[in-house]
């Protein structure tokens, strides 16, 4: 099985997982990045506030999404470039979260899908004083990018998966979870509290 997966990378409005503002994805294929997308969301109802800490992070605000589409509209964009992909995301946690409970929000079906976390990956793989995205990126040798632009962090997310996978020896993500001793876990169905985590 060749080294496929999909990385994703979402910013948030405010401190809900459910204000999803920005996705980016990076589509690898046999250990390479063969495609790229990313673009702005406008927030469900009663989850658009931006706050500005969260401005102040990914500089994304009220009006650069205000004719942007949808959760409900992009969803099956997003699904049409994940396929059945397993997702990556650094601190998944975080990103599936987002994924789950904007979901939830908008009464839309979320994709089941398998995912690994880069994070753990990289504590596994490399020896580091910080394991956030831009130092684990430039342990991967992908460097100076713009961190907290969605698709530049997937992009880099991508890359990390490769290097770490590269140097385990491993021939696919699921693989090279399982030398790792890392999980695959799958999206829950089950609906949960809103979580109230920013971006590692």
């Amino acid at each position: 099985m060749p080294l496929d997966f999909t990385a994703i990378d979402f910013e948030t409005a405010n401190s809900s997982s459910a204000s999803a503002c920005a996705v980016g994805l990076a589509r690898v294929r046999d250990g390479r990045v063969v495609e790229t997308a990313g673009w702005l969301i406008k927030p469900p109802p009663g989850h658009d506030r931006f706050f500005e800490l969260n401005i102040g992070i990914h500089g994304i605000r009220p009006e650069h999404v205000e004719h942007a589409d949808d959760w409900s509209t992009q969803l099956s964009d997003l699904s049409a470039f994940a396929g059945d992909d397993v997702l990556v995301a650094h601190n998944a946690g975080f990103d599936m979260s987002v994924l789950r409970r904007t979901c939830e929000a908008t009464d839309a079906a979320c994709p089941p899908y398998r995912y690994v976390c880069s994070l753990q990956v990289a504590r596994k793989t490399y020896e580091l004083d910080s394991y956030r995205l831009p130092s684990v990126a430039a342990a991967a040798g992908f460097l100076d990018f713009a961190h907290h632009d969605a698709a530049a962090d997937a992009l880099a997310c991508a890359h990390i998966m490769i290097d770490a996978a590269r140097r385990a020896g491993a021939e696919d993500v699921v693989e090279l979870a399982m030398l790792l001793g890392v999980r695959v876990p799958r999206i829950p169905a089950a609906r949960a509290a809103a979580g109230a985590v920013l971006h590692a």
